[in-house]
């Protein structure tokens, strides 16, 4: 299926931009419980293949320490030069690796994993590849499968990069957020450019099918020329991928955060003439947007998965694989299995303590009930594929959606006024103006926020 370019409406943007969830997951992870527990989440690891649903694993590994503190980071992570630290946290997700494969003996196949951080490339080579090799240990990796992990390019040279990719990752993903000095200094990220490029072609001779790039708009000290000149360069490098993030600025929840003055943030208006310069930029250089804050090549999987109806969307952000259950290891990392979502413990204290126990170090939970698969399902469609087709909802689970939907349909009349959506017997469909808002139509489904106006929990949506 193709999709028009997205088109940026300066004004209806400023009119719409609020808070608002990025929907990794519905419900969303704020609204887990504690009664769910690792007794809940084995039960269902159990269950998962009954009826003969088959479906695949995908891994996400948490490895949280940096050696220097970014201000603008909101990720869960242990900024420490302490080696033993690191090493020993190794040594206990390898336990809860052991307690996780257990589980899932019987059908081990992974067809995706993603390691996330913090730094993951804190650690050297060789104790990366310790890792991939006791993973692959209890975990049946599939030859064609997305094996992912984040790299900050100060952290390696072309020997560490082709070591990554013989490992097994065959994606990559390199931090930028921004080029511009005056930026680097105000958020504590000193990164060359001849850094980055080093990395990015050290990736490309190595042989990593796909090398994505982010970067951060409404950074300190940013403007449109500025961030304009950054896009510059990282489009000359030419990833695959390129991911565009809103900096949500939150010192009260994160203290890096305090050391960013506010008087240096671009003012609303000049975040939203940068993102909208930027969305342009790419556009014209060849990109399709994928969603939320993603762009891609046409080649590249993301957009053929897209144009072909196999997109979805889960922690891990946008993927080509088909859908599959998802064990997060290490610590605050999430999972879904069946009807499911699970998170483990935050601090490593908890999880260490949890590990000792022989326990599985799950914090909070929740199991999904008929209601929130429907809302998912609804919510998952229009975010990888801008269409909703009615028929799929009723079949899936016998209801009438006009009917089952009738409050939210009737909220969308204004976003089909505003000529976001059309609304047809059969399917609501995201126009081009649309798709820059897509966040605002999923939150028209979202029952949780219905009964709970109060969002300021999230990030805005531009």
């Amino acid at each position: 299926m193709n999709y028009p370019k997205p088109e940026f409406d300066t004004d209806l943007v400023r009119r719409l931009d609020r808070n608002g969830p990025r929907y990794t997951s519905y419900p969303t992870a704020d609204r887990f419980v504690e009664a769910f527990g690792d007794v809940a989440y084995m039960t269902w690891a159990a269950r998962r293949n009954i009826g003969g649903v088959q479906r695949p694993l995908a891994l996400y590994v948490h490895l949280p320490f940096c050696r220097d503190v970014c201000y603008y980071c909101a990720c869960n992570k242990i900024v420490t030069r302490d080696a033993t630290k690191a090493a020993r946290y190794l040594e206990y997700l390898g336990r809860e690796i052991g307690l996780q494969g257990a589980l899932f003996r019987d059908d081990p196949r992974v067809s995706q994993m993603h390691w996330g951080g913090g730094t993951p490339t804190y650690y050297d080579p060789r104790a990366l590849g310790a890792l991939f090799a006791r993973l692959a240990g209890h975990f049946e990796f599939a030859a064609r499968g997305e094996y992912s992990i984040e790299v900050d390019p100060r952290t390696v040279d072309a020997e560490a990069i082709h070591a990554l990719r013989e490992m097994g990752f065959n994606r990559v993903s390199f931090g930028v957020q921004d080029f511009d000095p005056n930026v680097q200094i105000a958020i504590h990220r000193l990164q060359s450019e001849e850094q980055t490029r080093a990395a990015v072609e050290a990736a490309r001779r190595a042989g990593f099918e796909s090398v994505n790039v982010d970067l951060i708009y409404g950074l300190p000290k940013q403007t449109p020329v500025s961030f304009g000149d950054t896009l510059t360069h990282v489009l000359a490098v030419r990833p695959d991928r390129i991911a565009l993030y809103n900096y949500a600025h939150l010192p009260t929840l994160f203290r890096p955060q305090r050391r960013i003055l506010e008087r240096d943030l671009p003012s609303p208006e000049t975040k939203l003439g940068i993102f909208g310069s930027a969305v342009k930029q790419i556009g014209l250089a060849g990109y399709a947007y994928i969603g939320m804050d993603h762009f891609a090549l046409p080649e590249d999987a993301l957009a053929v998965a897209q144009r072909q109806g196999r997109l979805h969307r889960n922690f891990q952000g946008y993927s080509a694989c088909a859908e599959a259950d998802l064990v997060g290891l290490g610590i605050s990392a999430i999972g879904a299995v069946g009807p499911t979502y699970s998170q483990n413990h935050r601090s490593l204290e908890d999880y260490y303590d949890a590990l000792e126990r022989g326990k599985l170090p799950i914090m909070r939970g929740i199991e999904l009930t008929t209601d929130d698969l429907m809302r998912r399902a609804a919510i998952q469609a229009l975010m990888c594929h801008f269409a909703l087709s009615k028929e799929s909802i009723e079949i899936a689970y016998l209801v009438d959606f006009d009917g089952y939907f009738a409050t939210e349909l009737e909220e969308l009349r204004e976003f089909e006024r505003l000529g976001l959506i059309a609304m047809k017997d059969d399917w609501i469909t995201v126009s081009a103006k649309g798709r820059m808002l897509i966040r605002n139509i999923c939150m028209v489904f979202d029952r949780y926020l219905r009964h709970d106006r109060e969002v300021r929990r999230y990030s805005r949506v531009i």
